[in-house]
């Protein structure tokens, strides 16, 4: 079957695997319709993704089909569609026990610590399977990145009134809006890439503000002379997570998603005198993939916007890729189309 490899950095092989085993216990055998390209896949392909060993199957942002399943798999028929929860987690440390699977002590996720799907077909714990009827293998394939943008505005638990400022306006900036605005909030962007600056005021309908210029100035400007409640901060970039403490309102809150693979460092008396609530948020839970498909299917989410780079078969990925790691190229979230 077709198969998609990382070898090293900078190295996709095309190529040709062996078929997975049956199904066991509480195992579904999945075809694979749609592989999302996820930051982590092009951080990987640089070199720069932590928890990260190379040769790798990469792919865990997926819509797949139900082919078969083991004995005990419940919930599930062959020919059901679904997308993915692709986080392993153990279900018996401290952090599964209160139900914080996505940070699970032993984690293994698909594409980063094991390998992950892309590939034609794949077997997978059938309880990691969320069935979503009436969405299209597109939409599927955003689902787990608009789930990592859920769990954020769930951490942050913004209060009715708060501004909310988002930076960063890659797909999981997106996904951060598109939780907000299932809440009924419009928060700020900020970004410095004129192509995603403009992708977000044109396309997104959103207030933007430009980092390379006077950020705290065009923030008042826009909040009535006030700094953000909550700051989400999507970059990953050491520069913009550590600004956070000077952009923030006193008593608000800063949220991490991005990593950065290094040490973070901030000026305390400027941190304690604001009495800022810092959060991290990793992954996502079953909860997160509960609400963002209920937030499909009604509508009060989409995702739609972001497939502006078409589908790609797995021949032609590799040679996709540099493209793709080119923020003013444009593209927002690349899918492999297997069938």
């Amino acid at each position: 079957m077709k198969a998609l490899r990382l070898n090293q950095p900078g190295q996709l092989e095309f190529f040709h695997a062996p078929e997975p085993a049956a199904p066991q216990a509480g195992e579904a055998l999945v075809r694979v319709l749609r592989t999302g390209i996820c930051g982590t896949d092009l951080h990987a392909f640089r070199g720069k993704q932590p928890f990260f060993t190379y040769p790798r199957i990469l792919g865990h942002e997926l819509a797949v089909e139900v082919l078969a399943l083991g004995p005990g798999a419940e919930g599930l028929a062959p020919g059901d569609l679904c997308c993915v929860e692709p986080f392993l987690n153990c279900g018996a440390c401290p952090a599964c026990r209160r139900g914080k699977t996505n940070c699970c002590e032993s984690l293994k996720t698909l594409g980063v610590h094991i390998d992950g799907a892309m590939q034609e077909r794949y077997v997978l714990p059938a309880c990691k399977l969320h069935r979503a009827p009436g969405l299209r293998p597109e939409q599927l394939a955003t689902v787990e990145p608009l789930c990592i943008g859920s769990h954020a505005v769930w951490r942050a638990q913004p209060e009715a009134g708060d501004s909310l400022l988002v930076i960063g306006g890659g797909p999981i900036g997106l996904a951060v809006v598109e939780a907000l605005r299932a809440l009924g909030i419009e928060p700020l962007m900020m970004e410095m890439s004129p192509t995603r600056l403009t992708f977000a005021e044109k396309q997104v309908k959103l207030q933007v503000v430009d980092s390379r210029q006077d950020v705290k100035e065009q923030l008042r400007a826009k909040l009535g002379g006030e700094l953000p409640r909550v700051i989400v901060d999507c970059t990953g970039n050491k520069a913009s997570m550590e600004s956070c403490f000077d952009l923030i309102a006193h008593g608000g809150k800063v949220v991490y998603v991005g990593i950065h693979l290094g040490e973070l460092s901030f000026y305390n008396p400027n941190y304690h005198a604001r009495e800022v609530t810092l959060l991290s948020s990793r992954n996502a839970t079953a909860a997160d993939f509960r609400r963002v498909l209920d937030n499909l299917a009604s509508g009060k989410s989409t995702s739609d916007y972001w497939l502006n780079a078409g589908l790609t078969p797995p021949e032609e990925v590799a040679a996709a890729f540099p493209k793709w790691l080119d923020v003013e190229a444009g593209s927002i979230k690349p899918v492999i189309t297997w069938a």
